[in-house]
């Protein structure tokens, strides 16, 4: 999953006896890593500086780092990003070296080692490969190690992305727990107009990433990359269903990581006004793709909503998709709107045919029983920004 590209130093040593605080997690977008001649290597060398500065002062920093496919493009002399998939794939898999050698250029200039990790939504989606995945990252953090994650856009497909980068860099905050999710960007942070139309609309300073109105604010992706504004709020709120608080800031500003490391108000914060999910329902939130949905009335919506009870079949009005017993699925009201997810007690066929029936109905009706709920609110995760709560 990992290779390590330099020789570990005794100041990437030093790491395992100071990394005490929880990790940080910084995503760096296409448009300030990859130029129009390649890799923004000025660029990379000065956050690479802040990051050792910050691992110097204890931190623990993964970077989630965009930008494979733009150099690859440029590398491989194309007008304009491909459509073809095996192209597009080849496009990352040779644009991914050119970026992972120049931060790990860059990070060893202060005798940090740098090791790349790629993932798939399919790694994450699986309980044994998050685990390990969480496990490897932590080992490389331990070692004093600069990871840099991307999506593994050379075997990924449309079944398996994340989507964006602002997705993954969520997931991986969820993943390891992290304290802070940094969205470096070619933007000052989120306005509540679009600036371009507007020249004087507002910035958001501070919000709770649950905050409705963000998603109006939120334009959408830019030239170079596949994340804008809108996957950045979505980004926040998943980070937030971990107590992960999320900063949108410009890349470019002098000393950006210190001084939002040190609590400067930079950018725009959104913050987590809920209490990190445990490990397991932490999972079954950041779960991007469930295998099935199940519709419910407005009894049931509220009932998930305000008091995060178990699913029982009588609140399911219907049933889309197929899933097998533990598989994750979808919970919707009557709007279409999602509210929570989590595991299946019950296949898609008798889940079915257990539709508007009581707990009590389900043995006589499928031929056994594991309990009287759809979903046990064990294994389900009211998501904060359908319920302002969670």
């Amino acid at each position: 999953m990992s290779k390590s590209s330099t020789p570990m130093s005794k100041r990437a040593n030093s790491g395992v006896h100071t990394a005490a605080k929880s990790p940080v997690v910084i995503k760096l977008g296409s448009a300030m890593v990859c130029g129009a001649d390649g890799p923004n290597l000025a660029g990379i060398d000065q956050w690479c500086e802040q990051i050792a500065a910050a691992r110097l002062a204890g931190e623990r920093p993964v970077v989630v780092s965009s930008g494979a496919v733009a150099a690859g493009v440029l590398r491989l002399s194309l007008a304009a990003r491909p459509d073809d998939m095996h192209l597009l794939q080849a496009s990352a898999a040779i644009g991914q070296v050119e970026i992972v050698n120049a931060y790990s250029a860059a990070l060893a200039k202060h005798d940090l080692t740098t090791a790349m990790v790629l993932l798939t939504h399919a790694d994450m989606a699986n309980r044994e490969r998050y685990l390990n995945a969480r496990g490897t990252l932590m080992s490389l953090l331990d070692m004093g190690v600069v990871p840099i994650v991307n999506e593994n856009d050379s075997v990924a497909t449309d079944e398996i992305r994340f989507g964006d980068n602002d997705a993954l860099a969520a997931m991986v905050a969820s993943l390891l727990g992290a304290r802070l999710l940094i969205l470096l960007t070619d933007q000052e942070g989120l306005y509540e107009r679009d600036p371009r139309l507007d020249g004087d609309a507002p910035m958001v300073v501070q919000r709770s990433a649950s905050d409705p109105e963000l998603a109006a604010m939120a334009g959408g992706a830019g030239a170079t990359g596949r994340g804008g504004m809108a996957s950045k709020v979505k980004a926040a709120r998943l980070a937030a269903r971990s107590g992960c608080d999320t900063v949108i800031a410009h890349g470019t500003r002098q000393n950006i990581i210190g001084r939002l490391l040190a609590g400067e108000a930079q950018g725009t914060r959104l913050t987590a006004d809920v209490a990190p999910l445990d490990a397991r329902k932490r999972w079954i939130a950041d779960q991007l793709r469930p295998l099935g949905e199940l519709h419910l009335d407005d009894g049931a919506s509220d009932a998930l909503r305000r008091r995060g009870v178990s699913l029982l079949p009588i609140g399911v009005t219907s049933i889309a998709g197929e899933f097998k017993r533990g598989d994750l699925v979808a919970c919707l009201d009557p709007a279409g709107n999602l509210i929570a997810q989590g595991l299946a007690n019950y296949g898609a066929q008798d889940s079915r045919s257990l539709l508007g029936k009581s707990g009590d109905d389900i043995a006589a009706t499928v031929g056994f029983s594991v309990g009287p709920e759809l979903v046990h609110r064990d294994n389900l995760v009211v998501l904060a920004d359908s319920a302002g709560k969670s």
